[in-house]
């Protein structure tokens, strides 16, 4: 990238410099500060004036430095090399980095975003002479085992394909020259840039119609998100947000994983910079890290590039989504991010609004989430692909009155409120079944139907239950569950094993981990032919007392802990077992003369 040398630093507060004889500058150009080259984006014009944001530390910086201007938006590189790669929030590769610098990045240091001396066997998917457009395959690369990598015609290309080479290339060789319509030719290499603030096009978006698959109860069952969804993790600390985030980047059913921890603490993201290496694929049997990129911008980080590390990775989310895959990014924390923006805006002496964030703060966050979708892609063929975007929101005081919180309420579908009082019942996910909602529930019935016939009724009457047990929890609270007459105390049995059997998922033991839809259908299938079967023996007399211990019970709560083959096969067991288990606890008079 060019440099030129045009302004001089006049002013200097924390992240924000300001820069005289700007003449030429464009809003969100990227610039180099002072002679260390420190990252940097305009925000403001004013006359020859502009207001740059940092990504760096200024610490030492003093009016007279010189800017230099890079002639470009903040950009993203797209090309083969971004699976399995950590970034921080400025696309820089931190394990090179880490090898140049040691473990903390050194001002002004800067790598490329993608190995430009690996080179990648290129398989074309079109032929000399063809006509091709924005969007086209031009061809492959098999960038991991489990991800086959597609090398499109970048957005605002299209003609007659003059050249194409296959074969053992760098990716900045050049693979394929088109030649458009008014006789220019385009030099195309295995990679392309593209501007962070700026959606990348599409023909087309679709309502999902299919649920993404998270293999967490909770979620799956009461709460789902569409492939192609936004959803809502707000809650306060302590309370689970970030495992949440963890185990869907680690088993949501999408083909390719963007995590990026936005302002999150250093030790949350080692966590998973630890641990993603290690975990396996459900489906593929593969290390997880080989479909998925990690950003870390951690809270130690400079807080403007918090900003920069959420479009840099929903830009790259949406280069996979054009390719037709599934794509599924998780945000951690978009508060930090809220907060970033709050921190650059009090130093621009912008108007605040809401608690000291800028009055376009809701703008802002509806541009991010808007950018999800199922879509049809550019191109000859028809195809689509799938962006799930999942944001993390961490109120003050797990405030849900949040500005922060009720922007993004505003624009996405799925809401899981997560409860602090749950969280101190060590009940996990602490996700509320009755504060919690979402809007895609209904939509994904066909589906259900479809694979498991009979989990969209068992799910509402399961809910149902869950209901009728809020309700009466008032009235035990003022008199006891003695009080009640069996049935509503039944009521409150089912609901327990729901909670306590179905909704607690234990993230960190091998088998629970991980439930898949099938093991789901199976489990709540049986907590409620258990209600069932009771309700019945209790309406014949059976004693309530030895119905609430029935050894089989426990059967159907350790269901969770064991391994989905032999679970599936000890479900059938206990739900074959359950009709004659009851009956026998009828009293022997009022069975022979029923």
């Amino acid at each position: 990238m060019s440099e030129e040398k045009i302004g001089r630093i006049v002013k200097v507060s924390g992240p924000l410099v300001v820069a005289e004889n700007m003449t030429g500058a464009k809003m969100y150009d990227v610039v180099r500060v002072s002679d260390k080259h420190l990252v940097g984006e305009i925000i403001e014009l004013v006359g020859d004036t502009a207001s740059i944001q940092v990504y760096e530390e200024t610490g030492g910086l003093g009016p007279g430095e010189p800017v230099y201007l890079v002639n470009m938006p903040l950009s993203v590189e797209l090309g083969p090399g971004l699976l399995t790669s950590i970034y921080d929030g400025i696309q820089r590769p931190l394990d090179i980095i880490v090898d140049k610098t040691g473990d903390f990045i050194t001002r002004g240091v800067t790598a490329d975003p993608l190995p430009k001396d690996k080179k990648w066997d290129f398989v074309p998917k079109v032929e000399e002479g063809q006509k091709v457009t924005s969007g086209d395959i031009i061809g492959t690369v098999q960038e991991t085992v489990i991800i086959e990598h597609r090398i499109p015609v970048p957005p605002g290309i299209s003609g007659m394909v003059e050249k194409i080479e296959s074969g053992e290339h760098t990716i900045e060789d050049i693979i394929c020259v088109i030649k458009d319509d008014e006789g220019k030719e385009h030099k195309l290499k295995m990679y392309h840039r593209w501007p962070a603030r700026t959606g990348r096009p599409y023909k087309k978006k679709y309502l999902p119609e299919m649920p993404l698959l998270t293999g967490q109860r909770p979620i799956d069952t009461f709460f789902p998100v569409g492939k192609g969804g936004t959803a809502c993790v707000p809650g306060p600390f302590g309370s689970g947000k970030t495992v949440i985030q963890h185990q869907l980047a680690k088993w949501a059913d999408a083909d390719v994983i963007i995590y990026v921890g936005c302002g999150e603490r250093g030790n949350e993201m080692t966590d998973v910079l630890n641990e993603f290496p290690e975990l396996k694929d459900p489906k593929t049997g593969e290390p997880l890290m080989l479909r998925t990129v990690l950003i870390a911008n951690t809270s130690n980080m400079p807080v403007a590039a918090r900003e920069a590390s959420v479009y840099t990775g929903i830009t790259i989310a949406e280069y996979f989504r054009d390719m037709g895959y599934s794509v599924a990014l998780m945000a951690d924390s978009t508060s930090r991010w809220a907060e970033a923006m709050r921190e650059i805006s009090g130093r621009l002496e912008e108007m605040p609004g809401e608690e000291g964030y800028p009055a376009y703060l809701g703008r802002r966050i509806a541009e991010f989430y808007e950018r999800a979708g199922w879509v049809e892609n550019m191109g000859t063929e028809t195809t689509t692909g799938a962006l799930t975007v999942i944001g993390a929101v961490s109120p003050p005081g797990g405030d849900l009155a949040d500005p922060v919180v009720q922007a993004t309420l505003r624009v996405v579908r799925v809401f899981w409120s997560l409860e602090a009082e749950l969280a101190y019942q060590r009940h996990y996910p602490a996700i509320s079944w009755i504060n919690s909602y979402s809007l895609y529930g209904k939509v994904f019935d066909d589906f259900y139907r479809k694979n498991y016939p009979e989990f969209p009724a068992n799910r509402d009457k399961a809910m149902a239950i869950l209901q009728t047990e809020a309700e009466l929890s008032e009235i035990v609270k003022l008199v006891g569950a003695e009080a009640l007459d069996p049935s509503d105390r039944l009521t409150l049995e089912a609901a327990r094993s729901i909670r306590e059997d179905y909704l607690q998922q234990d993230a960190f033991h091998e088998v629970d981990t991980y439930c898949s839809a099938k093991k789901q259908d199976m489990m709540l299938k049986a907590i409620l032919e258990f209600e069932e079967e009771a309700r019945k023996a209790l309406e014949r007399g059976a004693p309530f007392d030895k119905i609430e211990s029935h050894p089989i019970r426990e059967e159907i709560a350790r269901v969770k802990y064991v391994e989905e083959k032999e679970a599936l096969k000890r479900i059938d067991s206990i739900i074959e077992r359950l009709p004659k288990a009851m009956t026998e606890l009828v009293p022997e008079e009022v069975g022979t003369s029923t």
